[in-house]
């Protein structure tokens, strides 16, 4: 995927996720997670010398199955801290 990510963050909604929006391919695009969620992608991402919106975007762009941007980031986040994921 070619471009930069931009990420905005907003506050919590009642739901408990926190919306952060990123610009990924030249579109805007917006992620709810868990604020758990975003810890655990800022801290993958600190270990590996990135920001959170280079991460999204690696995230992005490696998606091979139509689960969702949110989803696909908690499976990461998930496999990363077991030790399987690629780049660790």
């Amino acid at each position: 995927m070619s471009g930069t990510a931009r990420e905005t963050a907003r506050g919590q909604g009642r739901s408990g996720l926190v919306k952060r929006s990123f610009a990924l391919a030249g579109h805007r695009t917006s992620v709810a997670l868990e604020d758990e969620f975003w810890s655990a992608l800022g801290h993958i991402a600190a270990a590996r010398g990135q920001t959170i919106s280079a991460l999204v975007m690696e995230v992005d762009a490696g998606r091979r199955s139509l689960r969702p941007l949110a989803s696909e980031l908690r499976v990461f986040a998930l496999t990363w801290f077991r030790g399987s994921a690629p780049g660790r």
